[in-house]
């Protein structure tokens, strides 16, 4: 993690990278705005956990290649994980709230404290039933 003087003090650069090595990236991250978490069949399944950022505050600095990438329902959304060993490492796509985002993962940032992940606040999302801005009834599972 390394702090940059040019953006605000809650932002941080994180790297990140899939189980195999193959991709890495970095993010620019304010921890302060909150992590999602996501009820709709997908996220469901891989357990998605990410923060969401603009997609200026991403670099993809190595696997371009070896990223595949899963579109369901509306295709609206890429789901990019790694063609070897399966690691989800962010989502693309475009909020009518807030337009286009890349939403990282947080299990792939390989120099995120901890302490900072807890610390960040959560925001659930009923996308199982297209409520994008009400949390699901249930989020124990999430």
């Amino acid at each position: 993690m390394s702090l940059d003087s040019a953006r605000p003090p809650c932002v941080a650069t994180f790297h990140g990278s899939c189980h195999c090595g193959a991709v890495h990236y970095e993010a620019d991250i304010d921890l302060a705005t909150g992590t999602v978490k996501c009820n709709c069949s997908v996220c469901s399944k891989m357990r998605f956990w990410a923060v969401v950022i603009a997609p200026t505050a991403f670099r993809l600095l190595q696997g371009h290649d070896a990223l595949r990438e899963y579109r369901f329902h509306t295709h609206r959304d890429g789901h990019n994980f790694c063609g070897t060993c399966g690691i989800n490492v962010f989502t693309t796509g475009a909020s009518p709230r807030s337009g286009p985002f890349i939403a990282v993962t947080v299990a792939s940032l390989d120099d995120l404290p901890l302490d900072a992940l807890m610390a960040a606040p959560v925001r659930h999302i009923d996308g199982r039933n297209d409520h994008w801005d009400t949390a699901p009834a249930e989020i124990r599972h999430l």
